[in-house]
């Protein structure tokens, strides 16, 4: 139930409104008033920022659903990132015309909920609040001190919830014989490609006077020379390694390129991601083996095959859950857009 969300927004707006006060936070003033209202209910009552057939929808309702859209929030001191914070808003007012036309819908079909399931939500949603005191400015701000207020916004909410049950969700199942056929006509997405789990100890040319990278072309022969002798070095002490960790430990002490932080270790790399010339080389290795020196792109590299795997195809035991659910919310996407589609297709929507 959305009402349900509302709370942890209300905490959030609560806890940041002192922040807010004191600093400049990226939202226009009306929204700022909007956040600091639990905090301090006397502020201006709230501002109206769309009319669907004639239902106002506010500045505080956009501004919870912004909060639920980005529930990081309080990450930045209760505002949003410059960057997002238009995109976030849009997204928010869409949802929030979305809700009260399929309120309106429900109402329309006259969609009941009894009072029995009513008052078993109101004491759910009482119980979720840490304190009376909080519970009461709750209801002082967001519906004026009156409990049948809530009850009818309780009502708003369940009557969503069950039109949405009836248009999206109970229609989004997916069967695992519908699951089946798409596995069956979709090969390729279940098609894991050939990989090679490696490590590597690398030994790059020096960087030009100026360059960002190292460069082989501006090596000097002398340099060049230096270059090869640390490879052949690195090489015999990369020889006389035996297992995963030694080679690991020694690609942290002499490696030349980022991995060697991580013990030179690539983990599984596709082997259409390999520059060809290594993947000549490993492609005739066994699992443990430490290859000779590859030269590519004018570095020198040690590899050690820790494993291959073969392209594979996965069964559908093994993706049946994760197509099925990927499949579901495919589905359930695509019907809130229809329903929303449709809902819009005879409405008055006023964006003030």
């Amino acid at each position: 139930m959305k009402l349900r969300l509302q709370l942890a927004v209300f905490l959030l707006i609560a806890s940041c409104a002192p922040v807010l006060a004191q600093k400049n936070a990226p939202l226009p003033p009306a929204e700022r008033t909007s956040l600091v209202s639990a905090h301090a209910p006397s502020l201006p009552p709230p501002r109206p920022v769309a009319r669907v057939n004639g239902a106002v929808l506010t500045d505080r309702d956009l501004l919870r659903e912004m909060y639920t859209i980005f529930p990081y929030a309080k990450q930045h001191n209760g505002g949003f990132p410059q960057a997002m914070e238009g995109g976030i808003r849009q997204g928010a007012l869409k949802m929030i015309e979305f809700e009260e036309l399929a309120y309106q819908e429900a109402k329309r079909r006259q969609m009941t909920i009894t009072p029995q399931r009513i008052a078993a939500s109101e004491k759910q949603f009482h119980q979720r609040f840490d304190s009376e005191q909080q519970y009461d400015v709750f209801l002082r701000t967001e519906a004026g001190g009156s409990e049948p207020v809530l009850r009818a916004k309780i009502k708003r909410s369940l009557l969503i919830e069950d039109l949405l049950k009836e248009e999206v969700n109970d229609k989004s199942a997916v069967s695992v014989a519908e699951a089946k056929t798409f596995y069956e006509h979709n090969p390729e997405r279940f098609t894991l490609p050939e990989s090679y789990a490696v490590q590597t100890i690398s030994i790059l040319p020096p960087k030009a006077a100026g360059a960002q990278q190292p460069n082989a072309a501006a090596a000097t022969p002398e340099q060049l020379k230096q270059m090869r002798a640390r490879a052949q070095e690195a090489l015999k002490q990369a020889k006389a390694t035996k297992t995963y960790e030694e080679f690991g430990v020694l690609a942290e002490k002499i490696s030349e390129d980022d991995y060697r932080v991580m013990m030179g270790d690539h983990r599984n790399v596709k082997s259409a991601g390999m520059p060809k010339e290594v993947l000549a080389v490993v492609s005739k290795m066994l699992p443990g083996q430490v290859s000779d020196l590859i030269e590519a792109d004018g570095v020198l590299t040690i590899v050690r095959l820790n494993a291959h795997t073969p392209s594979q195809v996965q069964k559908f035991a093994e993706v049946q859950q994760a197509l099925r659910a990927q499949m579901q919310s495919n589905k359930t996407e695509k019907l809130r857009h229809e329903l929303d589609a449709r809902l819009r297709r005879n409405a008055k929507i006023e964006e003030l």
